[in-house]
C-alpha cells in the first residue's frame, strides 16, 4: 500500500485532501487570516510567569474542566457583547477546530446530516464528513447573503440535525443579519430539533455587533468563538463557545480527557488579562481592512462587503494566473477556489501597501476584466 487510495479508509473520506494553505517563504504573507501584530513585551512576560506557575505542578493533570479559564471567558463575553454570560454556558478546547467537532461528535455522527451554505469555512464539511456526519449545501444569493426563503425550503426538505451559520462568512466576509438567524433557527426546529452553529471567528473584526443574545431562549443555538485571530493567539489554539448549560455538559461526554493542558490553559487566561491591549490592535486592523476595501474598489474591482479581517476581490478570467502575479511581486494571498475571486489577510500598513502595490502592477488597467495573457507574462517573471 503506496498511497492512501490504497488504505482501507472510509468512503466519505476518499478523495478528499487535508485542509491548509500554501505556507511559502516570501516577505509578505497575507493568506491564512492571521494576526499581523506580535504580542507585546508585558504579554509575552505575564504569559511566561503564567507557565512558569503553572509548571511546577505538571507532574499532575490539568483541570480538566477548565474552570479558571471558562470563568475569565464568560467574562469576556459578558462584557464584550453587554449579554451575561456564566462560567457554565462556556466550554473550550484546542482551537474552534476542536470544538466543532466535539458538536459534531454529539450532535451529529452516523445517520446525521449537517448543513451549512456554500462557500463558506471548509472546515464544517470537513469535520462532519469526519464524524461520519453527512454534509449538505444551502444555497447563497449572487452577494453572499444567505437567500432566507431558499435556506427554509432546504431546511424543510432535507431536515439537518446540525446547522451553521457563519457569521462573517469565511472566506467572503459576510455578516449575518440578526433577523436571519432567528428565521432559520425558527424554521429549522420546526422540523426537528437542530443544533444550530453560529460561528464567530471573525466577530470582534464585524460593523455589526455579535449574535450572542440570541441565545436567549434557544437552547439549541451555540456560538463558537477562537483566541486565534482578535487576540493575535492563532499559536495557541483555544476556541470556546457559549451556549444552555446542557449543551456545556453535553460536549463533556466526547471530549478526550484532560484535553486542555496546563500550559494552554495558563497562556489563554494571561492573554485574557490584556484584553483592551489586543483589542486596540483589532482596531487598527479593521481601519486597514476598511482601506484595502475602498482601494480595491478605487481599481475597478469587485470586493464582497467585509466584517472580518479579511477582504474577498475580483472578479477575474484567470484566478490562478492573477495569484501567481500578486505572488511574483512577493506577496502571498489565498485562492480559495471560490470562481473569480481571491482573498487578502489585512494585514500591517507596510504590508498593505505592499499587497496594493502588487495588484496595481497586475492589473492591464483599472478594471475587473483581466487578460489571461498579461497574467501569463507576469507569471513568468521571477520571484522579486
Amino acid at each position: 500500500m503506496r498511497n492512501i487510495d490504497d488504505l482501507p479508509i472510509r468512503d466519505e473520506l476518499k478523495g478528499k485532501s487535508p485542509y491548509g494553505a500554501p505556507q511559502l517563504h516570501v516577505p509578505v504573507l497575507l493568506n491564512t487570516n492571521e494576526n499581523p501584530y506580535s504580542l507585546p513585551d508585558a504579554l509575552v512576560a505575564r504569559i511566561a510567569e503564567r507557565v512558569a506557575e503553572a509548571a511546577r505542578d505538571l507532574n499532575r493533570y490539568p483541570d480538566r474542566d477548565a474552570i479558571e479559564l471558562r470563568t475569565a471567558l464568560a467574562g469576556y463575553l459578558s462584557a464584550s457583547t453587554g449579554h451575561a454570560v456564566s462560567t457554565e454556558q462556556v466550554w473550550a478546547a484546542n482551537g474552534s477546530n476542536e470544538i466543532i467537532q466535539q458538536l459534531l461528535q454529539t450532535f451529529g455522527g452516523p445517520g446525521r446530516t449537517a448543513l451549512g451554505f456554500a462557500p463558506t469555512y471548509q472546515m464544517h464539511d470537513l469535520i462532519s464528513r469526519g464524524t461520519g456526519t453527512g454534509w449538505i449545501e444551502g444555497p447563497r444569493n449572487p452577494d453572499f447573503t444567505i437567500d432566507v426563503v431558499s435556506a427554509e425550503a432546504v431546511l424543510a426538505a432535507d431536515r439537518p440535525d446540525v446547522l451553521f451559520v457563519c457569521s462573517p462568512n469565511n472566506p467572503t466576509g459576510t455578516a449575518v443579519a440578526r433577523e436571519t438567524v432567528e428565521r432559520l433557527y425558527d424554521a429549522a426546529q420546526a422540523v426537528k430539533p437542530t443544533l444550530v452553529i453560529v460561528d464567530e471567528a471573525y466577530v470582534e473584526f464585524s460593523h455589526q455587533p455579535s449574535l450572542l443574545p440570541l441565545l436567549e431562549g434557544r437552547p439549541l443555538l451555540v456560538v463558537t468563538r477562537t483566541m486565534s485571530k482578535a487576540f493575535g493567539a492563532a499559536g495557541l489554539r483555544l476556541g470556546y463557545l457559549a451556549a444552555a448549560p446542557a449543551v456545556v455538559d453535553a460536549v463533556q461526554l466526547v471530549r478526550l480527557p484532560y484535553h486542555l493542558s496546563a500550559v494552554t490553559q495558563a497562556t489563554a487566561l494571561a492573554a485574557l488579562e490584556f484584553t483592551d491591549v489586543l483589542l486596540g490592535y483589532v482596531d487598527r486592523l479593521k481601519a486597514e481592512r476598511d482601506r484595502i476595501v475602498t482601494e480595491l474598489r478605487a481599481l475597478g474591482l469587485e470586493v464582497t462587503d467585509s466584517d472580518a479581517n479579511f477582504v474577498q476581490f475580483g472578479r477575474f478570467e484567470d484566478t490562478h494566473a492573477v495569484w501567481q502575479a500578486i505572488l511574483d511581486q512577493g506577496v502571498l494571498v489565498r485562492d480559495n477556489g471560490v470562481p473569480g475571486r481571491l482573498r487578502v489577510t489585512a494585514g500591517t500598513p507596510a504590508e498593505n501597501d505592499a499587497f496594493l502595490d502588487a495588484v496595481r502592477f497586475a492589473l492591464p488597467s483599472p478594471a475587473a476584466t483581466l487578460s489571461t495573457s498579461r497574467f501569463a507574462r507576469a507569471s513568468s517573471l521571477e520571484n522579486r
